[in-house]
């Protein structure tokens, strides 16, 4: 990591974090639940200072470009596969969103192959936020009932988006998947 700029190594450290968020779950201790947030919050945020700092400081790599997504996906969704483990999320709401990463994941593969780059769109950071915001409120969801409900709200305000974004993706990109 030491030949790498500011923004891999905050993706870097973003991948990271996910076993020791994950590792949090199993505490028996109530406080495992916090420190599992704090972390995941703090990741949530390299997401965002990453990106926005190489595109600054014009540090954009293809590495960047490639691992950045990869850890996103691999932070929340592996916190949702954990939640719905627990019983706090519905199977069908994780499967859903991953679903949607598998399609639009797809979607890129087939359009890198063809020499064009897909940026994430509004929508889709619109469904990043949300879910970065819901995930903490239901992973303590347990201490107030409240947390749960805000979480929940704020989780399936990410699932519309989700879907939304998906289907806006793919449809601004068909030209990209036409059968010839």
């Amino acid at each position: 990591m030491k030949h790498m700029n500011l923004p891999n190594r905050l993706t870097m450290l973003r991948i990271l974090l996910v076993p020791f968020i994950l590792l949090c779950f199993y505490l028996p201790a109530s406080w495992g639940m916090w420190v599992a947030v704090v972390l995941f919050i703090g990741a949530s945020v390299t997401d965002t200072v990453d990106g926005r700092y190489a595109r600054a400081h014009n540090m954009v790599t293809d590495f960047g470009k490639f691992m950045d997504p990869i850890a996103d996906k691999l932070l929340v969704n592996s916190v949702l596969v954990m939640l719905t483990a627990q019983g706090k999320v519905h199977p069908v709401v994780t499967i859903l969103f991953i679903a949607r990463e598998f399609v639009i994941s797809g979607l890129r593969l087939v359009a890198a192959g063809k020499g064009v780059v897909l940026a994430a769109g509004n929508l889709g950071k619109i469904k990043t936020t949300l879910q970065d915001i819901a995930l903490p409120f239901l992973m303590v969801g347990h201490v107030w009932k409240g947390f749960r409900i805000v979480g929940l709200v704020l989780l399936y305000a990410s699932l519309v988006m989700s879907v939304w974004s998906g289907w806006d993706y793919v449809y601004k990109n068909r030209e990209l998947i036409k059968q010839e």
